[in-house]
């Protein structure tokens, strides 16, 4: 694996930690200042402030993610991430929430050196669903 693609890795990873530890100004430092979110299928949301509430409504049902693997690959500055991931959370009435899908983001080198999600779609297995 290369140095970059475990860069990539890394910046997924640490987003995950703050989202376990909801540290939303962790998670939201994750993304370029213009990313392009999928929260649900099919549905894009663009604006910061509307991350943030839904992050928050995440955080509501302390959900950990565990990852089934990850792949990264790179071309100059540019990166597509996959991870087939399980959330388990549990729900206000305490009820048991357990989900699956296929993480798929593109991630963009910054001047920087570090690498920052342009677009994060962690329902990427949607279209092969019925």
């Amino acid at each position: 694996m290369s140095d970059a693609s475990r860069d990539v890795i890394e910046t997924v990873e640490k987003m995950t930690m703050a989202f376990h530890a909801k540290d939303m100004a962790g998670v939201l430092a994750a993304y370029e200042p213009n990313a392009t979110v999928l929260f649900e299928p099919g549905v894009e949301t663009k604006v910061k402030s509307e991350f943030e509430e839904k992050f928050n409504g995440f955080f509501q049902i302390s959900p950990t993610f565990t990852y089934g693997g990850h792949q990264a690959v790179v071309q100059g500055d540019i990166a597509v991430h996959f991870a087939p991931w399980t959330m388990t959370g549990t729900a206000p009435d305490g009820t048991e929430i357990k989900q699956t899908g296929l993480s798929v983001a593109v991630l963009r080198k910054q001047a920087d050196g570090n690498w920052l999600m342009v677009i994060d779609n962690p329902h990427g297995q949607h279209l092969m669903e019925g």
